[in-house]
C-alpha cells in the first residue's frame, strides 16, 4: 500500500520508482511456495499473509515532512551527533548533492539509525561477536564508526556518547533501555575502541596490498581475493576498500569479491547441513518445509510421539515404520521418500532415515546432542548415527545393515521395529546436561558483582565427552570465583540432589524467584520444569516468590538428565576463555574423565611441590619437563593455574643459579684467554656453546682488564657449529691494536660463516666442526 504525498492525481507510475513523494507505508506478502534451484516452485505446507506497517513513515505522514529522518524520531539525535561532531547542521541532502558534501547527510542517518538499532538489541541481552546475530551487531556497530569517523569527523567515543539520547527518547516506552544503560554505553564504547584498532591495522595492510596491486602485471586492479582477506581477517568494510582502491588509482574486482564471499557462504551452509545430517555417507539427509509438508500431506504421516525419549533402560517395542528417506535428491522427484528399500548390491549396506509412529531416541535439540543406538525392523539392523527433529517428525537417520537370514530381504514402510537406545552414552550427556544446571546457578551464586549484576546463559552445549557453556559475563572470571564455582558443583555432587522434571503451567512456572531461562527462547505451555533441589518443584508453587528457592537450580528445559547428582561422580572445570565481547565460555567434563582428571591434577601438583627440594640443573630439567606436562594436562583450569604460577616462581631460583653459572663460566673462559703466552695476538678455543651473550660478557669484560687483542673459539658439538669472537683492548698499544671485523673475517674466510662486527670487536658462526682447525691456524696467521 503505497501514500502520494501530494495527492490529487495518477501516481500509480511513480509506484516503486524512487519518487520521495510515494511512498509505501504497508506490505502484505503472500507465502505460499518455496523456490527450488531449478526454479520450480513446490507449495509450503503452511500458506499465510506477511503483513506490516511501516511506523516511521506514518509519523512522517501524519507529521507532514519530507521524509522518516524530518521527525521528531531522529531530529534529536541529528542535534546530538552535530553537537558531538561539530559537523555541519543535517540538511537533507541525497544522491549526488549529498556526494558533494562527502555523504555528510547519509553520515547523519547511518549514525542515527544503528545507533538505535543497537541499543535495543544490546539491552534485550545480544552482544557485538563474530558469528550469528551478534556478528551482525558488530558490522553494524562499525558501519556506523565508520561513517561518522570519514564522513562527519567524529573522534573516537563519540557513538557511546549517543546513548543517552536514545534512552531519553524511548526510554519512557522501552524501561529495559534505562535499567541497561551503564551496560550498553560499556559495550558500545569498548567495540568502538577496538574498532578504531582495527580500522589502523586494516588501513596499514590495505596500503601493504595495494603497493603490490600497483606492482604487478594488473596496476589498476585491487584483487578481490585481497579484499575478502581484508574484510575476513582485520573485519575491514569493503566499501571502504573500493573507496581507498579508488583514491590509489585501482579498481576493485568487486565480482571476485562476491564469489570469495558466496565460497565461505556456501562452505558454512554445507558444513551445518554435514553436521545436521549426521554419517549419510555424503548424502544431504536434512529435511526442509517439502519433505515435512510431503509427510504431511501426501504420505499422510502424523508427528512422531517421542514421549519416550524420556524413558530410559528401555527397549521400545512395535514401532511402525511410517515413511523411509533416503536423502534431497536422491529420488526420481526429488523429495526423497521411498515405500522400500534393498540391499545395496556390492556391500549390503545403505544410509537412510526412518521415520517411526513413535520413538525413544533424543532428537538433537536445545543444546543436547542426538542419542546413538540400533533400530531393528523386520530382522534387518539399523545403525542410528544422527536423530534430528523436522517439524515434529524425528528422522532417525543411520546405516542399515541388512540380515541375508531375515525373512524378507527388503525394509518397507508398515514394518514394526524396536529402539534400542544407547543408555551407557546417554547417562555420560545427562550427567553433562545436569552439571551445566548446576553450573549455570553456580556461577549466579558467587560470580555476580557490581561489574557484572546479572550473568545470562547465552548458548550451551552438552555431548557425551564435555559440557560447554556460554554466558555474559565482562572479563575472565577471578581465580578464586571460579574455584568456588567448581567448588559448589562438586558439593552439589557430594549432597546428593534431587533431580525432578516436572511439566507445569507457563505461567506458574514463570513465577519461581530461581527459575532461569535462556534470552530469546519461547517456551511451550504447558513447560518441562527441572530442578536440582531438596524440595520438590510442587512445594516450590506453593510459595513461588520465596527467597528460600534461590538457593535452588530451576530452569526450563526439554532435554534429558540424571535422577540424582551424585550419578555426575565430579565435575572438573578444564578451561575458562572469552568467545565474544561480554561472552565467556566453560568447558567441563564429569563422571570417570573427571575423576581422572582430579586425581591427574592431585599427583601434578605433589610433583610440583615436589620439586622444591631441587636445586641447579635437576630443578630446570625438571621444571622445564613439568610445565610441558601441567600445559597438555586434562586438568581443573583453576588447578592449572596455580600450577602454573608455583612452577614460574621457581624461575627465580633458576635465574640466580644460572647468573651464578655464567658468572663463573666467564671467570673460566677469562682465565683461559688471559693465561701467560708469548703471542701478541692471543688466539685460544673455549668450548661454551655457541651464546652470544656469554660471548658479549667475555668481550666486555676482557676490553675492560686486558691489553692484548684476543680471538676466541667456542664449539658446539651437538649443533655441529663453533663461534668465533674478537676483541681489541681500549687501552691496547697503537702498535698493538688490530681492526677485529678484519680479522674475524680473514679467520673465517672460505667457510661460509655469518657474522659481522666493528673495528674493536666482531662476531662469526661457522657451521661444521671441521672447519674448526682452519679458522685457528688462519687467525693465528692474521
Amino acid at each position: 500500500i503505497h501514500y502520494d504525498r501530494i495527492g490529487g492525481r495518477d501516481a500509480a507510475d511513480r509506484v516503486n520508482a524512487d519518487f520521495p513523494d510515494v511512498i509505501e507505508i504497508w506490505n502484505n506478502v503472500f507465502i505460499q511456495f518455496n523456490r527450488e534451484v531449478d526454479g520450480s516452485l513446490r507449495e509450503l505446507p503452511n500458506q499465510h499473509v506477511d503483513t506490516g506497517m511501516g511506523f516511521e513513515r506514518l509519523t512522517s505522514i501524519l507529521q507532514n515532512v519530507d521524509s522518516n529522518y524530518d521527525t521528531d524520531v531522529f531530529l534529536p539525535l541529528f542535534a546530538k551527533i552535530q553537537e558531538l561532531t561539530g559537523a555541519p547542521a543535517y540538511s537533507g541532502k541525497i544522491g549526488a548533492e549529498d556526494a558533494a558534501q562527502n555523504y555528510r547527510d547519509m553520515g547523519y542517518r547511518v549514525v542515527a539509525d544503528h545507533i538505535r538499532t543497537l541499543c535495543f538489541a544490546i539491552s534485550d541481552g545480544a552482544h557485538p561477536s563474530n558469528d550469528g546475530r551478534g556478528y551482525v551487531l558488530r558490522r553494524v556497530l562499525r558501519r556506523a564508526v565508520r561513517y561518522g569517523r570519514q564522513n562527519l569527523g567524529a573522534q573516537l567515543g563519540f557513538f557511546a556518547k549517543l546513548v543517552p539520547t536514545v534512552v531519553e527518547l524511548m526510554g519512557g516506552f522501552y524501561p529495559d533501555l534505562v535499567t541497561k544503560q551503564v551496560e550498553v554505553t560499556r559495550v558500545i564504547l569498548e567495540e568502538e575502541e577496538s574498532f578504531s584498532a582495527t580500522i589502523d591495522k586494516g588501513i596499514k595492510l590495505f596500503n601493504d596490498l595495494a603497493a603490490k596491486a600497483l606492482a604487478s602485471s594488473t596496476p589498476t586492479v585491487f584483487s578481490g581475493d585481497d579484499a575478502h582477506k581484508l574484510f575476513t581477517s582485520n573485519g575491514f568494510p569493503v566499501d571502504l576498500t573500493q573507496l581507498m582502491a579508488e583514491e590509489k588509482g585501482l579498481v576493485l574486482d568487486v565480482k571476485r569479491f562476491e564469489e570469495k564471499m558466496a565460497e565461505e557462504k556456501l562452505l558454512s551452509q554445507e558444513d551445518y547441513k554435514r553436521k545436521k545430517a549426521g554419517g549419510s555417507g555424503g548424502k544431504n539427509m536434512a529435511m526442509e518445509a517439502e519433505q515435512t509438508s510431503h509427510l504431511l500431506k501426501t504420505l499422510h504421516v502424523k508427528p512422531t510421539d517421542d514421549a519416550a525419549k524420556f524413558e530410559w533402560d528401555l527397549a521400545l517395542t512395535d514401532c511402525r515404520l511410517e515413511a523411509i528417506y533416503l536423502g534431497r535428491g536422491e529420488t526420481p522427484d526429488g523429495i526423497g521418500f521411498v515405500d522400500t528399500v534393498t540391499p545395496d548390491s556390492e556391500t549390503g549396506e545403505l544410509v537412510v532415515g526412518l521415520i517411526l509412529n513413535k520413538s525413544s531416541y533424543y532428537a538433537e535439540s536445545g543444546g543436547q546432542i542426538y542419542d546413538v543406538g540400533t533400530i531393528v525392523v523386520s530382522g534387518h539392523t539399523v545403525s542410528i548415527t544422527s536423530v534430528q527433529s523436522y517439524g515434529g517428525f524425528v528422522l532417525h537417520v543411520g546405516t542399515l545393515n541388512f540380515n541375508p537370514s531375515s525373512s524378507t530381504g527388503k525394509l518397507s514402510v508398515g514394518d514394526v521395529g524396536t529402539c534400542h537406545v544407547d543408555y551407557t552414552r546417554r547417562t555420560s550427556i545427562a550427567s553433562n546436561h545436569t552439571m551445566t544446571h548446576v553450573l549455570n546457578h553456580g556461577l549466579r551464586k558467587y560470580c555476580i558483582s557490581s561489574k557484572n549484576p546479572q550473568i545470562d546463559q547465552k548458548g550451551s552445549y552438552n555431548d557425551d565427552s564435555k559440557l560447554r557453556f556460554d554466558f555474559s559475563y565482562n572479563g575472565p572470571i577471578p581465580p578464586q570465583s571460579l574455584s568456588d564455582v567448581e567448588q559448589y558443583c562438586n558439593t552439589s555432587i557430594s549432597a546428593k540432589l534431587a533431580v525432578e522434571c516436572k511439566v507445569e503451567k507457563l505461567e506458574d512456572a514463570q513465577q519461581l524467584s530461581t527459575v532461569r531461562a535462556v534470552f530469546g527462547e519461547t517456551y511451550p505451555d504447558p513447560v518441562r520444569v527441572v530442578s536440582i533441589a531438596n524440595t520438590s518443584i510442587s512445594d516450590m508453587l506453593q510459595a513461588p516468590e520465596s527467597k528460600e528457592w534461590m538457593e535452588y537450580s530451576v530452569e526450563f528445559c526439554g532435554g534429558t538428565h540424571l535422577s540424582n547428582t551424585s550419578d555426575a561422580q565430579a565435575l572438573v572445570i578444564v578451561s575458562e576463555e572469552g568467545i565474544a565481547k561480554g561472552i565467556r565460555r566453560i568447558t567441563g567434563i564429569t563422571r570417570q574423565a573427571a575423576v581422572d582428571a582430579t586425581n591427574r591434577g592431585e599427583t601434578l601438583t605433589l610433583l610440583v611441590a615436589d620439586a622444591k627440594q631441587l636445586t641447579g640443573a635437576a630443578l630446570e630439567a625438571e621444571v622445564k619437563r613439568l610445565g610441558a606436562e601441567v600445559t597438555v594436562a586434562i586438568i581443573s583450569t583453576v588447578t592449572k593455574t596455580k600450577l602454573k604460577t608455583q612452577l614460574q616462581s621457581y624461575s627465580k631460583t633458576i635465574l640466580a643459579w644460572k647468573k651464578e653459572q655464567a658468572a663463573q663460566r666467564v671467570k673460566s673462559i677469562l682465565a683461559t684467554a688471559t693465561a701467560p703466552t708469548e703471542e701478541v695476538n692471543v688466539v685460544c678455543r673455549y668450548d661454551f656453546g655457541t651464546d652470544g651473550k656469554t660471548a658479549k660478557t667475555v668481550m666486555t669484560q676482557y676490553q675492560k682488564q686486558f691489553q692484548k687483542p684476543l680471538l676466541m673459539i667456542s664449539a658446539d658439538e651437538t649443533a655441529n657449529r663453533f663461534l668465533v669472537f674478537c676483541v681489541t683492548p681500549k687501552g691496547c698499544a697503537k702498535e698493538q691494536k688490530v681492526n677485529c671485523k678484519a680479522w674475524a673475517a680473514a679467520a673465517t674466510e672460505g667457510t661460509n660463516g655469518k657474522g659481522g662486527g666493528k673495528a674493536d670487536t666482531a662476531q662469526f658462526t661457522v657451521e661444521g666442526l671441521e672447519k674448526l682447525d682452519g679458522v685457528l691456524e688462519k687467525a693465528r696467521a692474521f
